[in-house]
């Protein structure tokens, strides 16, 4: 099975080597080989067989895996313990095993050296390494949760005891696959205008979020309006990971859910569809993520293939990190974008990742219109060949100034080097935000825009390094959250339409789940609109009497009425409209009346910006005078780690959080005067439940918004489609951003970009 070509990978090893005949450094086999179900245990025997120079005494043999690897560290300490390895040689020589985590360079992140002490090892004799040993009683190495095709077992050695390593010329290889199906998924799109054409995917995922393709099922499909083109039976094969059915057609107006059934009843319900007339449409993307040729998975076809066949996404993008896009892969990328590429039916955007260091302005993501341009790298640190090294831009100020003339726009990505945005920006190029990823939720980022005066979009992405981009599941490492997506507001499907909304901020971003989400601000006299932002060109307002989503204006009065719709697949708990950071009015999906013994605990925020954000949360909640009915965890995205429950009062975490929340929902039986207390590595509250009501109760701990929340809620599932009006006051003599914050029941998110009123 291949795996990336050499030539594609932005890898770089010592260019001094012991010799140039491959046959010097030896060779390496493994057993067993085949295919792994993902979170499963197995034990590998790697024999590596000494070449020509043999290995010297205190040369080493290194096993490095790739950084996306979750199946948890090796050791040498518990040999009852997962992921135990030994190591042996042929004559007897001692040998010493040492693992770090960020133990080789970049994506080699895990390193497993094994080091021959007292003694050496002649040609043709061998050093066994067992990983994942079993006979004193681990259950083995323990696979990652996602599945990769080849899983590489990359092997390295130090034949001259030189403390550098060349690769071999080949290494061991595995197939990670999918588990059982667990979790169907219905998806649609949330806005069509009638008898506009639309499609339905059908998947079912593993309890790790990987399309599954164990399935041999008849399926039932059933719409609750009339639907042309709609089967009413369909069959998922085994071996077929995702259905899509094509063309359908709905003429009537209103929301639509499709639910999709088997002979023993209901598998999945699709997010709802509103159909109406009108200008535009909504088109779903997930515009940032990375393959196997930097610091991901797979294949950057593999990529695309899966952002649109089983994620059924209608915009992607592939977003390298610079310094690993050696040129013939920028080359590939841009055919690849190409060749995907239909107007109508699938969107993907040539581009990539400036990763410069965050104090010259952090990451970005540069997106062209079209094929064919020049890569403006922040640093060549992972490609060997400098021919075109003077077109780097190291600074982010360097890359706004390589691109003023180019046909492209830029994000501020928050990933491991938050973008600086201080340090530069360009609002002429730089119109959105990432306000969330894998890497956790970064509403900070708005908070700086706005105290900076910046008037951007924002938007949602994965950053996935697994190979889901769409669907992009956390995994048991160091991500937190669900990857993020953002529905672009367009009359069309092409890439003339999706630069346009960036432009006017049409745009608005989830933490991965497809709501209907529509705003309107009007007032009692008309605004004054810009076409183009008065700080990017001036230009001559035209009066209008509604603004939408993204509209920058200056309005005659100080008072403003904002109208909104929110319809999901799961209930809504609130949604919020905040002018710039602060909150100033909320609305729950449900009156103070239909409070009931259902109480909400979450824990949430992050540590700091930047690659130190991970808060991991250790915690208990004790309830007194009342006992738990039913327990419900919210943004549970690490099976590993379920809730506790050691007795009918008490829950348990260990969980983490990057800016983003977790929690649970508790369904009690209360007494009189029964009260909560939460104890947590980062501090605790003790609650009376009286206290507790519509509003959330929030207890801040520190760190970068830190907190617990606790709030009430009906005991019944709530309401999936809200609407209301928030009347405002305008502040003076400054902008007023006025953006709305949902939240659902499921522990979703969604933000719109601003209305911009401003002086």
């Amino acid at each position: 099975m291949p795996g990336i070509p050499r030539h594609l990978a932005g890898e770089v090893y010592t260019e001094a080597l012991p010799g140039l005949d491959p046959a010097i450094y030896g060779s390496a086999r493994m057993t067993p080989l085949g295919a792994f179900e993902v979170r499963s245990f197995a034990s590998f025997t790697l024999t590596y067989t000494c070449g020509r120079l043999g290995l010297d005494d205190t040369g080493s043999l290194r096993v490095v895996l790739r950084f996306t690897a979750d199946g948890g560290p090796l050791q040498m300490a518990d040999p009852a313990a997962p992921n135990y390895v030994t190591a042996s040689t042929s004559k007897g020589v001692p040998v010493r095993l040492a693992f770090d985590d960020t133990g080789s360079p970049r994506p080699w992140y895990q390193a497993l050296t094994a080091t021959v002490v007292k003694g050496y090892l002649a040609e043709g004799e061998e050093l066994a390494i067992v990983i994942g040993d079993q006979r004193q009683g681990s259950p083995g190495m323990r696979i990652q949760s996602f599945c990769e095709r080849p899983f590489t077992f990359k092997v390295m050695t130090d034949v001259c005891a030189t403390g550098h390593f060349t690769p071999l010329a080949e290494s061991p290889q595995i197939v990670v696959i999918p588990g059982p199906p667990a979790v169907w998924k219905a998806v649609l799109p949330t806005l069509r205008r009638p008898g506009e054409s639309f499609r339905l995917g059908i998947k079912a995922e593993d309890i790790w979020g990987n399309p599954s393709d164990q399935v041999d099922r008849a399926l039932r499909l059933e719409a609750d309006r009339p639907v042309e083109g709609l089967p009413e039976a369909l069959h998922f094969p085994p071996g077929q990971r995702a259905l899509s059915v094509e063309g359908l057609v709905c003429r009537e107006e209103g929301p639509l859910t499709i639910t999709v059934s088997d002979a023993e009843g209901p598998l999945a319900r699709s997010n709802p569809l509103v159909i109406r007339p009108g200008a535009e449409a909504s088109f779903w993307g997930d515009m940032h993520g990375q393959s196997g040729e930097s610091v991901g998975i797979n294949t950057a076809e593999d990529y695309l293939i899966f952002a649109r066949d089983l994620a059924f996404l209608d915009a992607v993008s592939h977003q390298a990190n610079d310094f690993q896009i050696t040129s013939p892969f920028w080359a590939q990328l841009n055919e690849l974008s190409a060749a995907f590429h239909k107007d109508g039916a699938f969107l993907t955007l040539p581009g990539y990742e400036w990763s410069g260091n965050t104090g010259v302005g952090g990451d970005r993501n540069v997106y062209f219109r079209h094929e064919g341009r020049q890569i403006h790298r922040s640093s060549h640190a992972l490609i060997a060949d400098r021919s075109d090294i003077a077109t780097d831009a190291v600074t982010a100020r360097e890359l706004f100034e390589a691109l003023k003339d180019e046909d492209c726009l830029v994000y501020a990505h928050l990933g491991g080097r938050p973008a600086n945005i201080a340090y530069a920006h360009d609002p002429r190029l730089e119109t959105a935000m990432e306000i969330h990823s894998d890497w956790g939720s970064f509403e900070w980022i708005m908070d700086d825009c706005f105290r900076l005066g910046h008037r951007v979009g924002v938007v949602a992405n994965s950053d996935g390094h697994k190979g889901r981009p769409g669907a992009s599941y956390p995994g048991a490492s160091q991500f937190g959250a669900y990857g993020g997506l953002t529905c672009f507001l367009m009359d069309a499907l092409t890439r003339d339409a999706l630069f346009d909304c960036l432009k006017r901020r049409r745009h608005y971003a989830t933490t991965g789940n497809r709501l209907f989400l529509d705003l309107a601000v009007t007032a009692e006299t008309p605004f004054a609109r810009f076409a183009v932002d008065p700080i990017v060109a001036a230009s001559e307002p035209e009066p209008c009497v509604t603004l939408g989503m993204g509209d920058i204006a200056r309005s005659a009065t100080g008072r403003v009425s904002l109208d909104y719709e929110v319809r999901a697949l799961d209930g809504i708990v609130s949604v919020e409209l905040l002018n710039a950071s602060q909150v100033v009015a909320r609305h729950a999906g449900f009156p103070a009346a239909a409070l009931g013994a259902r109480v909400r605990v979450l824990w949430r925020g992050a540590m700091t910006k930047g690659r130190g954000a991970r808060a991991h949360w250790l915690g208990n909640a004790r309830f007194q005078g009342a006992t738990i009915q039913r327990l419900a965890q919210i943004n549970g995205w690490n099976p590993d780690h379920p809730l506790g429950r050691p007795d009918e009062r008490s829950v348990t975490w260990d969980a983490v959080t990057c800016g983003n929340f977790n929690g649970f929902d508790a369904w009690l039986a209360e007494t009189p005067g029964a009260g909560l207390t939460i104890e947590t590595n980062y501090g605790g509250a003790v609650i009376a439940l009286e206290q507790i009501g519509l509003t959330p109760l929030r207890i801040p701990l520190g760190g970068l918004d830190l907190a617990i929340e606790v709030q009430r809620l009906p005991e019944e599932p709530l309401p999936t489609a809200l609407a209301g009006c928030f009347e405002t006051e305008l502040a003076e003599g400054r902008d007023n951003p006025l953006w709305l914050r949902v939240h659902t029941e499921e522990g979703f998110v969604a933000w719109s970009s601003p209305v911009y009123l401003i002086p």
